[in-house]
Parts: C-alpha cells; sequence; structure tokens
C-alpha cells in the first residue's frame, strides 16, 4: 500500500480556462444575491453602495495580482499556506491552515451548502428552513440542513473520483452561472426605470444608517467610517475564495503562467459582474426595497420587478447553479491545502495520502465532516462574520510576504512580478489595516472571536511539532 502511494502523484490536468473558472466560480456563490441589503442599510445611499462594490472589487483585484508573483515561485499545492510558511515560519503558516480548516473553507461550504438549500426550497418547499426535522431544545435540525449535508456529501464523493470530474462540474457550473448572471443584468438594464434611478441618485453620497423602518440615523465623521468597515464585510465575504486556485497548482498545467494569469482574469470578471449586479439593483428597486427586501433576498425582489411573478423562480435556479458550482469549487481546492500541511507534519499523517485517482480523499473526507457539523450547528454566518477579520490579516500577512521575499530571496525566479509594487501592495496593506482596524473598533465581536480561533492554533502547532519531531527521530 505505500509502495502504491509513493507512485501516485497529482495530475496536471487543469488549463487556463478551468483555472479561471475555478476563481470565478468559488467567488459567486448566494452573497451577491443577498449582503446588498445589509450594505444599503449600513450606508443607505446608492452611490455608496456602489462604491464599497468598487472598492472591495479593487482591494481583490490588488491582492489577486501580488498573489500571482508568489503563485509563480511556489507552484505547487497548498498555495496560501505555502506562500505564508515560506515568507514568515511554519507556525505562521499552520495558524492560516488551522483557520481555514476549523472555519473558513468549512465555514463558507456550509453556509452555501445551506443558501442552496434555501431557494431550492422556491421550487421544492419541503426542504425549506422552516420544515423542522428534529428538535433537541438546544438546536434544531432542518430539511434545508439536511439538504445541505447530502449535497455537501455528494459533491465530496465525485471529487474523490479524480481531479478531472470535480474540473468538468466545475466549468459546466460556472459558465452556466456566468451566463445567467449577465442575462440577469441585461434584463435588467431592459427593465430600467427612470423614475426609481433618479430617486435612488438624488442624494447619493449621503452616507447615513437607513433602517427596515424607514427611518434614518446619522453617523459621525468617526462613526461613518466604521459603517464603512461594517458594509464591506458582506462584499468582501461575497469576494471571498479567489485565492482558492493557488491551493490545486500541483494539479494546473503549466502553473507559473496559469495561476497568476487566471487570478487576474477570474477576479476581473466577477468585479465587473459585482458591480453591474448591484446597478441594476438600483434601476429597478427604490433603495428602501433593497434596504428591506425579505430575509435580504435583494436578486429575488429585483427579479420580480424584471421578469414578473416567474422572477422568483428564475433568482432559485440560478442561485441552486450558482451555489452547487462554488461549493464544488471550495470542496475541490480546500483538501490540497490540508494535504500540503500533513506532507509538512502539521496534519493527520493519513491526509498526505492520494487515493488511486491521484487526489488527497481522506482530506476530502474530513472536510466533508466538519462542514456538515458546521451545517448542522446552525453557527456558520455567525462564525464567517467572525473570521471575515481573521481573513483580511492573513491576506495582508501574505501580500507583505511579497515584500520580504524580494529582499530575502533576490535571486529566486519570478515568472511573474507583482503589478504596481511597490505601490498597488502597499496601498492594499494600507486598506486592509484600515478596514480590520475600523472593525475592531466599531464591530468588536466580528474580530476578537475570529483571533480566538486561530490562537487556538498554537498550542495544536507545537503538539503536532512535537509528534512529528518524535517520530523522526
Amino acid at each position: 500500500m505505500e509502495e502504491l502511494q509513493e507512485n501516485v502523484t497529482m495530475k496536471r490536468e487543469l488549463g487556463l480556462l478551468d483555472a479561471t473558472l475555478l476563481v470565478a466560480g468559488s467567488m459567486i456563490g448566494s452573497g451577491i444575491f443577498i449582503v446588498s441589503a445589509d450594505i444599503t442599510r449600513n450606508v443607505g445611499s446608492a452611490g455608496w453602495l456602489i462604491a464599497i462594490w468598487l472598492i472591495t472589487g479593487f482591494m481583490t483585484l490588488t491582492a489577486a495580482l501580488s498573489y500571482g508573483e508568489l503563485s509563480g515561485m511556489f507552484p505547487k499545492a497548498g498555495g496560501q499556506y505555502v506562500y505564508l510558511k515560506e515568507a514568515y515560519n511554519p507556525l505562521v503558516g499552520f495558524l492560516y491552515g488551522w483557520s481555514f480548516f476549523t472555519v473558513i473553507q468549512t465555514g463558507t461550504i456550509a453556509a452555501v451548502g445551506v443558501a442552496f438549500s434555501k431557494f431550492t426550497a422556491y421550487l421544492i418547499p419541503a426542504v425549506s428552513e422552516d420544515n423542522i426535522l428534529a428538535d433537541f431544545g438546544y438546536f434544531k435540525v432542518s430539511a434545508a440542513q439536511l439538504l445541505s449535508i447530502v449535497v455537501i456529501t455528494f459533491l465530496t464523493y465525485t471529487n474523490t473520483k479524480g481531479v478531472k470530474t470535480g474540473k468538468w462540474i466545475q466549468t459546466s457550473f460556472t459558465l452556466a452561472k456566468l451566463l445567467s448572471l449577465f442575462g440577469l443584468i441585461a434584463f435588467g438594464f431592459i427593465a430600467y426605470k427612470a423614475e426609481v434611478w433618479n430617486a435612488n441618485w438624488q442624494n447619493a453620497w449621503d452616507i447615513h444608517k437607513l433602517n427596515k423602518d424607514t427611518s434614518i440615523e446619522t453617523y459621525t465623521l468617526v462613526a461613518t467610517l466604521g459603517a464603512i468597515a461594517a458594509a464591506m464585510v458582506g462584499s468582501i465575504f461575497s469576494s471571498d475564495a479567489w485565492n482558492n486556485v493557488t491551493f490545486i497548482a500541483g494539479e494546473v498545467v503549466n502553473p507559473k503562467r496559469n495561476i497568476g494569469l487566471s487570478l487576474f482574469l477570474g477576479t476581473f470578471i466577477v468585479t465587473v459582474i459585482y458591480v453591474l449586479a448591484n446597478v441594476v439593483y438600483v434601476s429597478v428597486l427604490p433603495l428602501q426595497e433593497i434596504a428591506t427586501a425579505e430575509k435580504d433576498r435583494v436578486a429575488v425582489a429585483a427579479s420580480s420587478v424584471i421578469f414578473g411573478d416567474i422572477g422568483t423562480k428564475i433568482i432559485a435556479i440560478m442561485i441552486m447553479v450558482s451555489t452547487f458550482g462554488c461549493n464544488n469549487g471550495l470542496i475541490l481546492s480546500g483538501a490540497r491545502v490540508y494535504y500540503t500541511m500533513a506532507k509538512d507534519g502539521l496534519f493527520f499523517k493519513k491526509t498526505a495520502e492520494l487515493n488511486k485517482n491521484a487526489v488527497p480523499e481522506f482530506a476530502l473526507w474530513i472536510q466533508c465532516l466538519v462542514a456538515c457539523v458546521l451545517s448542522l450547528s446552525g453557527k456558520y454566518g455567525d462564525l464567517l462574520d467572525m473570521v471575515s477579520f481573521v481573513v483580511v490579516i492573513f491576506y495582508i500577512l501574505t501580500i507583505l510576504g511579497v515584500y520580504i521575499l524580494r529582499r530575502s530571496r533576490p535571486e529566486a525566479e519570478r515568472p511573474y512580478k507583482a503589478f504596481g509594487y511597490p505601490v498597488l501592495p502597499a496601498l492594499y496593506i494600507i486598506m486592509g489595516l484600515a478596514f480590520c482596524f475600523l472593525l475592531m473598533k466599531f464591530k468588536p465581536e466580528y474580530t476578537w472571536p475570529g483571533l480566538g480561533i486561530v490562537l487556538i492554533g498554537l498550542p495544536i502547532f507545537f503538539l503536532w511539532k512535537k509528534d512529528s519531531t518524535e517520530k523522526k527521530t
């Protein structure tokens, strides 16, 4: 068995198109259809709603361009975990991998899985989140959670059959969701309502809190910055997972070229879609309706205006396609991080093994287990709010790693260099730090719990390190 394992290696079967669609597909889940409601409540104006998405898009593109340099230097499985380990030390890399396994990736998989179920309920009411199958007092199990677990398990199983199977699902579903989103945007512009647009843009840059009861609260100057940071939690979550393609570098053809290029192309496409989708929202819906959309489902409200009574079903199918494809990309790529950590002796030993299909099957299944537990807990949404802060901290550290590696390894091969270096990466770091500082000040519930999850990894790192050292001696 060990001899067979030694002869199994990852297969490079993903081209530039596949890698680009993985970036776009992993980014687009359910967020773009929902989070604009909360953003609107925080900023209270059309101009700032669009600005939040533009700022987030700029930050995402800047980060992606910086990661292109790192992906060219380290074109192997593990991505961001590897970059942090190489720029700093194994501890920093492990803390990222630990947070990634316990919440960041698994929590996102759970959230996207339940979002799939919630919108499936528009077509099949029996799988609604309101259909409680078991009530244990301290927590309840709904049909939506059960369907989420079924979908996560199914996609995990298909990905154990080889990267080619995962690639087929990813490519087909991402193309379908991109075409449907561009269709929604096109029909949205056709349904443009001049009176709605003009009303929404009358005081486009007057930032204030817009409550669901239609009341308005003004901000002080400092509170305004806090409101912008709070609003960006949703847009950053919706734009996250763009770095997932770096985790599967070991299965990408010509990774030194294709990883960096796919990062740029994928994030650019999604940024354009996100901004245009929000322009459509303010073209057909009064701002108050965006802020008070039922269960924050802005896209459903907009689709009802654009397509009429059938709009709800159209958007439900779109979100089902979007979340199904998104989860496939998250499941496919996430397991490669745990695989690389195990190769370094910092995760369960069995996670470092590939099955006969050249994929880390055990890593896929333990990721599935944690995601399913989080689906049942119902706490994935709270956890993701908590780690939005941590995710940006790790992005900042990784981009700072570009500067560190330029000094410590000046002779290293760099097939691609960070665009706009040193200005653009520095701008991202400044904006990221401002975002984190403002969250710490105005939304501490989004910060300290996330840091707590990271810090729990400290003793675990040293235990794993000690165990690994003892086995070697």
